[in-house]
């Protein structure tokens, strides 16, 4: 590799190879992808121990160098342990930082004071979920403004972000580059859990409030419907919420816990007659720009991240009764179903990898300095311009 090869460092996830949730998948799509472009590469990688023997160690795992921090933590103390000692490490290293979220902002001040390059891409809104107690949205919001004013640039990933990022800071610090996706495998195999392909919807989410699933839950079991609801996603004992989700739902409402493994999930997905998606709260979300990879028709909450994403030809509710009448339609009307699934197919093209991780390698390479390349390719260049954008661009 050339001794001038750009380099970077990825921040702000628990490590790769991916195994937790979009920003793990993204990391580790963006590190093979600029590694095969003769980029230096480090990730940094948590590994929660009980006894701290060897602080920073490296390895390499399929040309990146993977740097495990060891924390003798657990929760959110472990949590902001290894995003500092990550921080401490990458001001020696050099080459330019991407940091994924703002969890860790505090720590950013000190890697710019240091000399860091710092592109930091800046997630959801946090401060906004209604699950957080005051203190903590307090510290979302404070740490939000010292991403913003830490980092050279920002990236959002829906123009409803830019929106609001732009109160923080110049339009034209901020880059807009959505979550991708891709074409779900050919012959995957029949659904899991006993379902009949097409006899089904299909959640799979954080089992939260400002993801909706009490609404979607309620609103399915008002009646018998001949089908089943299949909600994935954890529940805990003692979560007042989850136990309201647990009463709500009737018969036809299957909740198998969380599925991680890729195949079944995607499966799911496939073979579902349509998709639920009740985030209030987000950016592209990924477990959305998923469902229209899949072909999903989609019922989705009334919100610009959401119709940004899905686009206009998707079922939206604002609440339980429009929720039961998205349900009702999406169950009876053939028609209306074919023409959701065809327009779900035609938007996922806006989320392709190969155009998203192209958009990330220019706006690294502007903020390391490193000579930035020719991109010819159009569909991306609206998502990556810092003007001013709508939302009928994941929300």
């Amino acid at each position: 590799m050339p001794v001038d090869a750009p380099t970077l460092l990825i921040l702000g996830t628990r490590g790769i190879p991916a195994a937790h949730g979009g920003f793990e998948t993204f990391a580790e799509r963006l590190a093979l992808h600029l590694a095969s472009r003769g980029w230096r590469v480090g990730v940094y990688c948590q590994a929660e121990v009980e006894r701290v023997r060897d602080r920073v160690s490296t390895r390499t795992w399929n040309g990146i160098t993977l740097i495990t921090v060891e924390v003798a933590l657990r929760g959110p103390a472990a949590t902001l342990a290894f995003d500092a000692f990550c921080v401490k490490d990458a001001a020696t290293r050099g080459g330019v930082c991407l940091v994924l979220g703002y969890n860790g902002a505090a720590f950013l001040p000190y890697l710019r004071a240091r000399g860091g390059r710092i592109l930091t891409n800046m997630d959801g809104i946090e401060w906004r979920r209604p699950k957080w107690p005051l203190p903590v949205r307090a510290f979302f919001y404070g740490s939000e403004w010292i991403a913003a004013w830490s980092s050279q640039r920002l990236v959002a990933d829906h123009p409803a972000i830019a929106d609001h990022l732009a109160r923080r800071r110049p339009r034209r610090a901020i880059a807009t580059i959505p979550y991708g996706g891709d074409p779900p495998p050919a012959n995957l195999r029949p659904p899991p859990l006993g379902l009949e392909p097409g006899r089904y919807l299909v959640s799979i989410a954080r089992i939260e409030p400002d993801n909706n699933i009490l609404t979607l839950v309620e609103a399915f079991s008002r009646k018998p419907r001949g089908m089943r609801l299949v909600v994935l996603g954890t529940l805990k004992v003692g979560n007042a919420y989850h136990r309201a989700v647990e009463d709500a739902a009737g018969l036809e409402v299957l909740m198998p816990g969380a599925i991680y493994e890729p195949e079944m999930v995607q499966s799911l997905r496939v073979h579902a007659r349509a998709y639920l998606h009740g985030h209030t709260v987000g950016g592209t979300n990924p477990s959305l720009v998923e469902a229209l990879w899949a072909g999903n028709a989609v019922i989705a909450h009334d919100n610009p991240f959401n119709r940004g994403t899905a686009g206009e030809g998707q079922f939206y509710f604002t609440d339980g009764d429009s929720c039961a009448a998205a349900i009702e339609r999406v169950l009876t009307d053939e028609g209306a179903v074919a023409a959701a699934r065809a327009a779900a197919r035609a938007q996922a093209e806006r989320f392709r990898w190969d155009d998203v991780l192209a958009a990330y390698e220019d706006e690294l390479r502007r903020v390391g300095g490193y000579p930035r390349l020719p991109t010819p390719d159009p569909r991306l260049r609206a998502h990556a311009s810092p003007q001013r954008a709508t939302a009928g661009t994941e929300g």
